[in-house]
């Protein structure tokens, strides 16, 4: 994301990262959001509820994306990637929600599994993005 900025808007590195590092932070408060409201859903429709909010934010992300492909100004790029954030962390929080109804007998197991997904997800992109090629020729 610092690069997208540094090579799309010509930013410092540093202003790039600074910015790029608002993703991250969007965690201290969105994952909780979304089990909040995965929990005031299931409250209301039960586990339909949890599904319906996850579906939501998942849907939100997808479509805060196709935006954020359009936008040529900085302002409204950082506004997209926060929006982004707050819908990717939330799902993550909406995830968790659900991970107890899976195997209710294989809890630990399947908290594990899901909680280990997105570090092994991480480390096979931080690799792709690493050995890969960005496209540019030269």
């Amino acid at each position: 994301m610092a690069m997208y900025f540094y090579d799309r808007y010509g930013l410092s590195v540093g202003t790039a990262g600074t910015l790029a590092s608002l993703f991250g932070w969007m965690n201290l408060f969105a994952r909780g959001l979304g089990g909040l409201a995965s929990d005031a859903a299931n409250r209301r429709l039960g586990m339909r509820g949890r599904l319906l909010v996850h579906t939501a934010y998942l849907f939100a992300e997808g479509a805060i994306l196709v935006a954020f492909s359009y936008v040529d100004a900085l302002a409204p790029a950082v506004a997209a990637l926060v929006c982004f954030s707050i819908c990717v962390q939330a799902a993550e929080g909406t995830t968790f929600a659900i991970v107890p109804y899976v195997a209710p007998k294989s809890l630990g197991a399947v908290a594990g599994v899901v909680g280990a997904g997105g570090n092994v997800g991480a480390v096979a992109w931080g690799l792709l993005f690493m050995f890969g090629s960005d496209g540019a020729a030269g």
